[in-house]
């Protein structure tokens, strides 16, 4: 997952793109970069690290411009070496930078098509530079001198009928202005905005609403599957949907953990999603266990915390806060090597003894990826005195990875895959263990929106509404490895 930005404003824009980054940071702690356009020429900054190390202030006094693009990174495609920190630029034609939310699951053979056919170089093993060029050789056979926004969407419609996979995109034409558009299927969120200055409209982009709340702009809308969206220096938006055809499914893991609660994604509050994820959580629980002897629902820090408090409302339970949350820890089920993932789970997180003594808990958890920090977290409850430790998945067991842009790891390190969940159950030391059913996952997401009756519930289910080569998902089981990923790092 990437957070990304784009706003085409009245007045310069890099330090909006910037206050936009810092709420976009959850999806993506390793590089940052921000690209503005200055009359006829394109400023960029990137690097790795968070948003506040990237840019100092003689970064941001360089970025001069009305327009721009920000993005926020962590690798699932590539390396994390710094050359891959976006945005991207190519110079021809007129100048582009893009900025890439997703993964394509046909790179290698879009490689070939690259060098072979279009006669451009690929510089680096991001599929986000794939489609910066794919782009860029769409606008260029268009042969004109000055492009209108029909060659702008046909171009779009070129990139769509190649690319394949979950993608959504905010890139700079130079001359033109911000070009935003999303993949056929919708996968990965894009969300529109508009904001009134004193002499017209600005307008903008980016991965969540979130992000165009604190700018104050107003959520116009979701970009629709398939559609592009340009945003001219002149202030006009312009929109077309350039491809047809393809079943709108939103992956569904964005509800469960990647966005920000205060977020609306597809017109679905994330809050109110997670919420009615821990009703029907409890209703299971309810059913299964109708004597259960739980004394009190406590959440692992943060995101479940909100499932969990409708779960324990439901069961009239209490819900206590039985784990502090160390805030300068980053995500450990993307955290390479399981040792490091070990250690920080102990760093990250420190239990409240007098909510464990002699208690038996529910611990709710927002999903179990490699169950690493399960077992971890179960482990502490006991140390912490809890004479019963029973564990809740707000999500159904993880058993295939996530090809769309999330960096989940491979099939052999998903603690479910290819066992029961009593099996689960046994490897992370609960005394129970109880998962949301997939069904209600997608009831709880999609309830009062007629437009959501499909998700990518891949991880999940193991069913890629893409189409996904066995061959990828063997080289992606690799790529993902532990050792793989410790390889790309010695070498980088």
């Amino acid at each position: 997952m990437c957070g990304i930005i784009g706003i085409v404003g009245k007045s310069e824009v890099a330090s909006a793109l910037y206050d936009g980054l810092t709420v976009l940071q959850h999806r993506g702690q390793d590089a940052a970069g921000i690209a503005t356009v200055d009359g006829e020429r394109l400023r960029l900054h990137k690097g790795n690290g968070l948003v506040r190390d990237v840019f100092q202030g003689e970064d941001m006094i360089k970025l001069r411009g009305r327009i721009g693009i920000g993005h926020c990174r962590y690798p699932t495609a590539g390396t994390e070496n710094s050359s891959e920190a976006q945005p991207f630029y190519v110079n021809s034609p007129y100048g582009i930078a893009l900025g890439h939310n997703g993964n394509l699951v046909n790179t290698d053979s879009l490689r070939r098509e690259m060098y072979e056919d279009d006669r451009r170089h690929i510089n680096t093993d991001s599929d986000s530079e794939i489609l910066l060029n794919i782009l860029a050789h769409e606008l260029q056979i268009q042969e004109r001198h000055a492009l209108t926004p029909d060659h702008l969407f046909k171009a779009v419609a070129g990139v769509h009928a190649r690319a394949r996979g979950g993608y959504a995109v905010v890139s700079l034409v130079l001359g033109y202005g911000v070009l935003a558009f999303r993949d056929p299927y919708g996968i990965r969120p894009l969300v529109l905005g508009e904001r009134d200055a004193a002499d017209g409209k600005e307008y903008a982009v980016a991965s969540e609403s979130v992000a165009l709340d604190i700018l104050g702009f107003r959520r116009l809308r979701d970009v629709a599957p398939g559609e592009a969206v340009l945003l001219t220096p002149d202030g006009k938006l312009f929109s077309r949907h350039c491809a047809e055809g393809y079943p709108h499914a939103p992956c569904i893991f964005d509800y469960v953990y990647l966005a920000r609660p205060d977020s609306m994604i597809e017109d679905v509050s994330v809050y109110k999603a997670r919420l009615r994820m821990g009703e029907r959580l409890a209703a299971k629980v309810r059913r299964l266990r109708p004597d259960h002897d739980i004394d009190a629902v406590i959440p692992i820090p943060d995101t479940s915390r909100t499932a969990a408090s409708s779960l324990a409302q439901v069961l009239g339970l209490p819900m206590r806060e039985g784990f502090v949350k160390n805030r300068y820890i980053g995500r450990t089920f993307i955290m390479p090597g399981q040792s490091e993932r070990v250690k920080s789970v102990r760093r990250k997180l420190n239990a409240i003894e007098l909510e464990f003594r002699k208690k038996a808990v529910l611990l709710v958890d927002d999903s179990i990826v490699r169950g690493t920090t399960s077992k971890q977290i179960i482990q502490m409850a006991r140390d912490a005195g809890a004479r019963k430790v029973y564990f809740a998945s707000a999500a159904p067991p993880v058993r295939f990875p996530n090809v769309y842009g999330i960096d989940m790891p491979a099939p052999a390190e998903l603690i479910a895959h290819g066992r029961t969940e009593e099996e689960v159950q046994q490897l992370i030391g609960a005394d129970w263990l109880v998962y949301q059913d997939l069904p209600d996952l997608v009831a709880a997401v999609g309830e009062g929106n007629e437009k959501l009756t499909r998700f990518d519930t891949s991880c999940f289910s193991g069913e890629y509404v893409t189409g996904v080569e066995p061959t990828y998902l063997r080289e992606l089981e690799f790529a993902r490895s532990d050792v793989a990923k410790t390889q790309k790092r010695q070498a980088s």
